[in-house]
């Protein structure tokens, strides 16, 4: 039997969460793989804005692509990443347990979120982020970064920005944690749908040779994942919108915090609701109800702010 062929960008990050399911393969299923390297669209112009690409799925459409034209078996992606819609013909399937899912400050000079100077740069291109950062500090200048993990860390050390804002579960996987000035709490910062996740694309028809994939799930994580991205499409949401969600499981329930908010931070709705879920059609639809609760409360006129509605 081939080799399974993973595909996956070149940064650090990505090959690291390649080989991640790449070791879990041949530990958990007795499946040799290899690692595929492709350049994505967000790759290719990393200088870009992702405005200025107008890209739907910047990090995952050739990585795609690979699959359809037989260049890969499955790709690695972080589920954040996802678009909230891609290919009817291709599935998602959430693996592992989650990591931290949180943001974390990384400040040139060590100060915490408070203690940051009047009117600080922050380098985000995220605008969850930057929406729920000047709720918090409407002083604060959002300036605009890209680049992989090393390069914006880079960026905060030679003062193009006071601090930026990077996932922590990325920081624990590239061992770069010693460089986090803050984890920021859920309450100041609710994390991007499925971050802290990883998941496996592969092409649907294809399944019958994929079925060894189950054994890499874990089930709550998935039941989570299936909660904040129905969420995320009944917000017509994507990357370019300033919501921010949480599930996890507490005492055998699943509970679901979401906010929207207005790119200056000024307006804002939030929603929470936790339920039994025993099945990802019990996800969807708290999912879902989380939703209707943040419309009811206004969501849909502050994300007609940015170009967006829910109707």
């Amino acid at each position: 039997m081939k080799p399974l062929r993973i595909g996956t960008r070149g940064s650090a990050l990505a090959l690291w969460q390649a080989n991640r399911v790449r070791d879990a393969l041949e530990k958990s299923c007795g499946v040799a793989s290899e690692i595929v390297v492709l350049k994505t669209s967000g790759d290719k112009h990393a200088d870009a804005s992702l405005e200025q690409m107008g890209i739907q799925g910047v990090f995952t459409k050739e990585l795609e692509e690979a699959l359809f034209s037989d260049r890969a078996d499955i790709a690695v992606h972080s589920m954040k990443d996802v678009p909230t819609e891609f290919s009817d013909v291709c599935r998602i399937l959430p693996v592992f347990r989650r990591d931290d899912p949180r943001d974390a400050l990384i400040s040139r000079h060590s100060e915490t979120l408070v203690n940051l100077p009047r009117g600080a740069r922050i380098g985000t291109s995220s605008l969850r982020r930057g929406s729920q950062l000047r709720a918090v500090r409407p002083d604060f200048e959002i300036v605009e970064i890209r680049g992989n993990v090393h390069t914006r860390l880079r960026k905060v050390e030679g003062g193009e920005c006071e601090a930026t804002i990077l996932a922590k579960a990325g920081l624990d996987r590239l061992e770069l944690s010693s460089h986090i000035t803050e984890i920021l709490p859920p309450e100041v910062m609710l994390p991007a749908v499925g971050q802290g996740v990883l998941c496996v694309e592969y092409f649907e028809p294809n399944w019958d040779n994929l079925r060894f994939l189950d054994r890499l799930v874990h089930r709550e994580t998935m039941l989570a994942v299936r909660a904040e991205r129905a969420l995320l499409a009944k917000m017509q949401g994507g990357c370019r919108v300033p919501l921010g969600a949480w599930a996890r499981f507490e005492a055998e329930r699943l509970l679901l915090d979401a906010c929207v908010l207005s790119p200056d931070g000024a307006e804002s709705v939030r929603g929470r609701e936790a339920a039994a879920c025993a099945s990802p059609a019990d996800a969807m639809n708290l999912g879902d109800r989380v939703a209707a609760q943040l419309i009811k409360s206004g969501a849909d006129r502050i994300l007609r702010g940015v170009g967006r509605s829910v109707a």
